[in-house]
């Protein structure tokens, strides 16, 4: 299973974007991804601070949330504590709660890959 992190859905979502050919090819070719509610909500925050067309930004997240290949979870109080805690003891880090998060589920869920550029995941 692949976890779905923002720079990656922003690469496979826009053209303009340097990786973009990369993740619609690693994303098509991946019967099963994962993301995360915290994930969407940076997607479009970050996605409408580039200035990428708002309404396309929330056809694609509510197009997201129908596709049966694609799992989200949606963090609750326990997770989101988690990953405070993850936070918490790697001060040294300079990774968001965001990251934290899917580094939490991924620990729990014995994931490997993520689509993303961020060098955090690596």
């Amino acid at each position: 299973m692949l976890l779905l992190d923002t720079s990656g859905l922003l690469c496979y979502v826009h053209r303009s974007e340097p990786q973009h050919q990369q993740a619609v090819q690693i994303l098509d070719s991946t019967s099963r991804s994962l993301t995360h509610s915290y994930v969407l909500a940076e997607f479009v925050a970050l996605a409408l601070i580039r200035r990428f067309p708002r309404l396309a930004t929330l056809r694609f997240i509510s197009d997201l949330l129908e596709n049966p290949d694609i799992e989200v979870v949606w963090i609750d109080e326990l997770l989101h504590r988690e990953a405070v805690e993850l936070l918490i003891a790697r001060q040294d880090k300079t990774y968001s709660l965001c990251d934290a998060v899917s580094f939490v589920l991924m620990r729990q869920l014995g994931m490997r890959e993520a689509l993303t550029t961020d060098h955090h995941f690596e």
